[in-house]
């Protein structure tokens, strides 16, 4: 009688187990019934009374303009400007600086292809600006990407059309 009792101890506690286990595998909640948003299609909460929206000031298009990249173009440089844009930009601007970097298919818009001549025409300020602050960016990048490593990032995007 003793056997009975121990062994019925020892086998029903799984077989029990294993019924509520399938039960709620087969009857459970489904992901296709869960809900999921996008960023894009989330509505902002409106803003509380009495709240007031702050903005860090963006430096003005003169100031970015007066920028100048303090760095020589050396080979130095520019592999140390590589190694920056393998850690920060590849995954979404491509090795080649063409927008297809396998996590920038992801966003819409695409990002930008930074050999083209409207990427060229930009000032060294600019440039980093833009590279900081531009759409995709916001406030991101700024707050990532170390102030040591900006100029050899904007070295390093320069030379990208001449690598074509």
């Amino acid at each position: 009688m003793m056997k009975k009792i121990i062994i019925l101890l020892l086998v029903i506690p799984p077989l029990l187990l294993a019924a509520i286990f399938g039960y709620v595998l087969y009857n459970g909640p489904r992901m296709t019934v869960q809900h999921h948003f996008r960023e894009f299609q989330k509505e902002m909460p409106p803003r509380v009374v009495g709240t007031v929206t702050v903005r860090r000031p963006d430096p003005s298009a003169a100031e970015s303009a007066a920028l100048k990249n303090p760095l020589p173009s050396s080979i130095v440089n520019l592999n140390r400007g590589k190694v920056y844009y393998q850690y920060y930009c590849v995954f979404c601007h491509g090795d080649t600086g063409a927008g297809n970097g396998p996590v920038g298919q992801s966003y819409i818009p695409v990002p930008a292809d930074l050999r083209t001549e409207k990427i060229t025409r930009y000032g060294d300020g600019d440039l980093l600006r833009s590279m900081l602050t531009g759409v995709g960016h916001e406030p991101v990048l700024e707050r990532v990407v170390p102030q040591e490593h900006r100029w050899y990032l904007v070295l390093f995007v320069r030379s990208l059309p001449q690598a074509r």
